[in-house]
């Protein structure tokens, strides 16, 4: 079976599940690659370049479209992100966004991937030039000990959703799309959901059907047990009984 592509955007740990995968699928390599090109990668689908893509988008908004299935998985908190000594570093856990109203701000769209996305972003924070907002998770993976990050309250939060292409017409779901799909989800290995346990159902149900039929083919081939002719032996009546034509013993 074919390799499996995953995609997934920056703060994305999809290790569980190809794990998971790894286990349950031996045979079928996975490749999982991080693409910093935006939060929504779906673009990769329509050109053949991974199979299944972890993206995210604003949490409360639907992404799915007429071309792509989107299942969300899990809420990411945002964080605030200032350079180390900013007045953030008196916060214990949490900030208010509104007592962040004064600050000077940076926006993401001006770091495309070209020029260094997040990471060069957080570096501009890290020299003092502005605050910038991203999920944690983003955070965390380009975590610097020149910036300070704090969860924001009032911030609108993302989610985390896999997504994948719908069939086109009659065309079946892809069973190995199926399979992680299942994984995602939370599948037990021998759960009947999954495309893999069908299979090894099916396979199961036709041998046992071939065995049957060789069964009944031999059974119609045997030579069926019935009544030969009367007597004990294979052409004729019984020698029992009287004898014929010699000499009879008697007392004397």
């Amino acid at each position: 079976m074919a390799e499996l592509r995953i995609a997934f955007v920056p703060g994305v740990t999809p290790d569980k599940w190809l794990d998971r995968w790894r286990e349950r699928q031996p045979g079928v390599p996975v490749q999982a690659t991080m693409h910093d090109i935006g939060d929504d990668p779906r673009g990769l689908l329509a050109t053949g370049d991974a199979d299944l893509v972890f993206m995210r988008f604003p949490d409360g908004v639907n992404p799915a479209d007429g071309m792509t299935h989107v299942i969300p998985l899990y809420e990411e908190l945002p964080v605030v992100c200032a350079p180390r000594e900013h007045a953030l570093e008196l916060y214990d856990d949490e900030v208010p966004l509104e007592e962040l109203a004064e600050e000077t701000w940076l926006d993401l769209a001006d770091y495309p991937p070209r020029v260094g996305g997040t990471a060069m972003a957080l570096e501009v924070v890290g020299a003092g030039t502005g605050l910038v907002i991203v999920p944690q998770s983003v955070g965390r993976l380009y975590r610097r000990k020149d910036v300070v990050q704090k969860i924001v309250t009032g911030a609108p939060s993302t989610r985390i959703g896999v997504a994948w292409l719908k069939p086109v017409g009659d065309e079946p779901e892809d069973p190995r799309v199926e399979e992680f799909i299942g994984i995602v989800r939370g599948r037990r290995a021998n759960s009947s959901r999954q495309p893999s346990v069908q299979e090894r159902e099916r396979s199961a149900a036709a041998q046992a059907q071939r065995r049957r039929q060789r069964g009944d083919q031999s059974a119609a081939g045997a030579p069926r047990p019935g009544r030969g002719k009367k007597g004990g032996g294979p052409g004729g009546k019984s020698s029992g009984g009287k004898r014929r034509g010699g000499p009879a013993r008697g007392r004397r």
